[in-house]
């Protein structure tokens, strides 16, 4: 389904804010520099938008991956044209249109795509850095404050093979967890405080802990409590996990208890008596 027919049926009243939001959505997933070189967009710029300084309307975007790219368009009249470009080496092969749900799903696949490729070269960087004696163990598991979902959604993807399988899945678990509730619970004071410190504190400084560990070592020494650190792990995982759950369930059941609450107002003004007209 096209974008115009969207707007008609009243599902996005506002294309333009759209495609501004996919744009948006590239720039906060990716680094800079990964996104100057996978994304273009184009835009048409009228005599008020150069007097007032203004971008223009975007009339098409390209985000590009290995083996295709995904196109947005705007022909003459304002309908939007959803393609997929199968590629070769920097060549396009053929291109084909597809209906706006599924490249909006595959525009969406892409990004994350793109931003856990993005992580595993930032992480391979650090290490190199590291074995140079640049920066320290596990300097590159870190989650930056400002925008702490992005580096949760890729932390797993920085570890490697560094720490066990299980851990590298639980990590993915526990970032998604942190990411939804810090979206739930943003600007809430004390709750929004409490996920942020466990995002950027505790999670990374535990993974930080484990990374500084020879790997022999931490594979096979028995610590003082019977377990391997390898172990210890996983028993410091499981409880971030166990909390993490428990946080995004206390903020969902914040959502619920807000829909319940609209839910009595709507039925206090909706449940009186209707007005009846007579018709001919």
């Amino acid at each position: 389904m096209e974008l115009d027919r969207l707007r008609r049926a009243g599902t996005d009243p506002d294309p333009e804010f759209l495609v501004r939001e996919l744009v948006g959505s590239v720039t906060r997933a990716l680094p800079d520099d990964v996104a100057g070189s996978v994304l273009v967009v184009e835009r048409t710029r009228t005599l008020s938008d150069w007097l007032g300084r203004r971008p223009g309307a975007i009339t098409r975007l390209r985000l590009s991956g290995e083996r295709e790219a995904l196109s947005l368009r705007q022909e003459p009249g304002g309908r939007w044209i959803a393609e997929v470009e199968e590629c070769y080496a920097g060549v396009v092969l053929s291109n084909h249109s597809i209906t706006f749900g599924r490249w909006l799903t595959a525009f969406a696949e892409l990004v994350d795509d793109l931003a856990v490729r993005a992580a595993e070269d930032s992480a391979d960087a650090a290490r190199a850095l590291q074995k140079l004696g640049i920066l320290p163990p596990g300097s590159e598991v870190h989650v930056d404050g400002a925008d702490p979902a992005r580096d949760l959604l890729t932390l797993a993807a920085r570890l490697g093979r560094r720490v066990p399988g299980e851990a590298v899945a639980a990590v993915g678990r526990i970032g998604a967890l942190l990411a939804e509730t810090l979206a739930r619970v943003a600007g809430s004071g004390e709750p929004d405080a409490t996920v942020r410190l466990a995002a950027t504190v505790y999670l990374p400084d535990t993974l930080r802990a484990y990374l500084a560990l020879p790997p022999e070592w931490a594979a096979e020494h028995v610590l003082a409590g019977g377990l391997t650190p390898a172990q210890a792990l996983l028993a410091q995982l499981d409880a971030l996990e166990s909390a993490a759950q428990s946080m995004r369930d206390a903020a969902v059941e914040q959502d619920a208890s807000a829909l319940l609450v609209n839910g009595r107002l709507l039925a206090e003004r909706f449940a009186g008596p209707r007005l009846e007209l007579d018709l001919p």
